[in-house]
């Protein structure tokens, strides 16, 4: 019964408070108005201790769809691991999360926001090493390591904000000197390591380590969307900047390297996270150009079927007894069919499909990037990611629906299970009908691009022809086994995001660690042992020894003794 409570509690208490949120952020989106809110908790004298809180439609429907994805996540979590004796430390631990999440949001001022930020990374770091294992602490120090390069820019962003007499930035948005650029440019940079853009997007695959419901909030709407929504609300102090233009080359090359990295991978939750640093680079780029709002949808767009992804993949490895491999998770729709339709409806709405959630931003980022002025490079760049994304979606949905039989698990865990019916099913409707919704609100007035035919059938073309890449390439890959394959510097070089993991790793701590092993052999254990435990043990034994043979010889010592006193005496007289 504990466990039954605190999952319903904690469920209908998000539950809840997202529908009012929701109701909140349509009235401030209809009637284009924001609240700001102070709140002093201590004031002495003339000192004072304020907490800021500033609702607008952006963090009323980013903290919206936080609650709601949260809520469904503890609610699916009682069923996939409710025989887990730490069950409630776990949903604390997500509480937490997203309470660090909501701080983040509503922030007005640097300091909330680095409490925010901070509490995402020590209970992110909680969640990842939440099996104990060497994997997940391996993972959890990486994530860990990572984010906090972010802390240490915005510390730099609240010493320098000082200069201009207050920490709430909002105060400052409209002041474009060079002073506050320089803000906006620690911020960016700080959020490009929570958004695990290139050089940091080895923490990303990493965090899969995590259980599956805490990767299904972390990759949709929490750890990794608060670098996005950080530069939501300060890109516009960068328009005209070389930032600029550095963001959108290192969204290209992440994306172009996420995409690549999936489609030689066969861990089945490393695709998705693979999938989602594609994501994050795409929403990277066209937040460069400089289109916020299409960033912003597509960001919220991406959680909705993201979540779904992830809560159908751990259906599918909790059926597996926790395998993950996708090359023995052939002809899954015969075992689960409702599941691995939910999971190929969630899949094609990455790919881009019509008429599903990702359908409306996606296209829209992609005719905007031929109609705004880019380098030949960025052009290609997004095109031929585009084409990757279907490639390893269709090789996704190749392994889990039309390969033979390879799994010898025989599970009890089918279709029937409450998992999949009252967990999945919100979700499914939301990533089916969320992405129209979201258009007619954040854009009632449609975007009207009008490009020739030749470009507008590239991306159906692009599509299409990545999509047949990555069918025939499953089949190539699991039956012919390609040279190229075989070839394990290739392999590893395209499959590991381009040594990204290893250079994060050991190119950081081996001369630290070659350093401390110099240092423990010369000097802890070398200078310092010599004159300090072994030479001070040394003369204790020496010390010892004497008292010993004292103690062992007293008889004799005191008649030598009385001798010498004696002769001692006769002299001085």
């Amino acid at each position: 019964m504990g466990i039954l409570s605190i999952c319903l509690v904690s469920f209908f208490i998000l539950f809840t408070f997202r529908g009012g949120i929701i109701f909140l952020s349509l009235h401030c989106l209809l009637n284009d108005i924001s609240y700001f809110f102070e709140l002093d908790l201590v004031a002495i004298n003339s000192c004072s201790i304020v907490i800021g809180v500033l609702v607008d439609w952006i963090s009323c429907l980013f903290m919206a769809f936080v609650l709601f994805i949260s809520s469904i996540v503890i609610f699916y979590r009682k069923d996939y691991m409710g025989s887990d004796r730490a069950i409630n430390r776990f949903i604390l631990l997500v509480l937490l999360f997203v309470l660090s999440m909501v701080l983040l949001i509503i922030s007005p001022n640097l300091i909330s926001i680095l409490l925010g930020w901070d509490g995402l990374g020590l209970v992110s770091y909680c969640l990842v090493i939440y099996f104990q294992n060497e994997k997940s602490y391996n993972a959890g120090i990486l994530t860990a390591l990572s984010n906090r390069i972010g802390d240490v820019l915005i510390l730099l962003s609240i010493a320098w904000i000082m200069n201009f007499g207050s920490w709430n930035y909002i105060f400052y948005l409209d002041f474009c000197g060079s002073g506050y650029s320089f803000i906006g440019r620690l911020l960016v940079f700080a959020a490009i390591t929570k958004r695990a853009q290139i050089p940091f997007s080895a923490w990303l695959p990493a965090a899969i380590a995590a259980p599956t419901p805490v990767s299904a909030l972390v990759h949709s709407s929490t750890l990794v969307t608060a670098g996005v929504y950080l530069l939501v609300r300060f890109i516009n102090l960068l328009e005209g900047s070389f930032i600029l233009k550095v963001l959108l080359l290192l969204g290209g090359l992440t994306i172009f390297i996420a995409g690549l990295g999936a489609n030689f991978e066969y861990d089945l939750k490393k695709i998705i996270a693979l999938s989602t640093l594609r994501q994050l680079g795409l929403i990277i780029r066209i937040l460069s150009m400089g289109f916020i709002s299409l960033a912003f949808f597509h960001l919220l767009s991406h959680a909705l079927f993201k979540a779904l992804l992830f809560m159908c993949a751990g259906a599918v490895i909790h059926r597996e007894k926790n395998f993950q491999d996708i090359r023995y998770m052939g002809a899954l729709v015969n075992q689960m069919p409702y599941t691995i339709a939910t999971l190929n409806v969630a899949n094609l709405a990455l790919c881009g499909v019509p008429f599903i959630a990702g359908f409306y931003s996606k296209d829209i980022i992609l005719e905007i990037a031929s109609f705004i002025e880019v380098s030949i490079l960025s052009y290609i760049l997004f095109y031929f990611s585009t084409g990757l994304t279907v490639c390893y979606s269709l090789r996704l949905i190749y392994y889990t629906i039309y390969s033979h039989y390879h799994s010898w698990v025989n599970s009890a865990i089918n279709d029937g299970s409450k998992i999949i019916g009252l967990r999945i099913a919100p979700l499914l409707i939301v990533a089916i009908c969320g992405g129209c919704g979201l258009r007619w609100l954040i854009f009632p007035t449609p975007y009207i691009i009008i490009l020739s035919f030749s470009i507008k059938i590239i991306t159906l073309f692009v599509c299409v022809f990545g999509g047949v890449v990555g069918y025939r390439g499953a089949l190539w890959f699991l039956f012919i086994k390609s040279k190229l394959i075989k070839n394990f510097i290739v392999k590893r070089f395209v499959g590991s995001i381009w040594f990204l993991p290893s250079i994060s790793v050991l190119g950081t701590n081996q001369v630290v660690l070659l350093i401390g092993k110099h240092y423990l052999k010369t000097i802890d254990m070398g200078l310092l042992e010599s004159f300090g435990g072994q030479n001070l043990n040394k003369y204790l034994i020496f010390i010892s020894n004497i008292f010993q043979y004292g103690y062992n010889n007293s008889l004799k010592l005191f008649l030598i003794l009385f001798l010498l006193w004696v002769v001692l005496c006769v002299f001085m007289l």
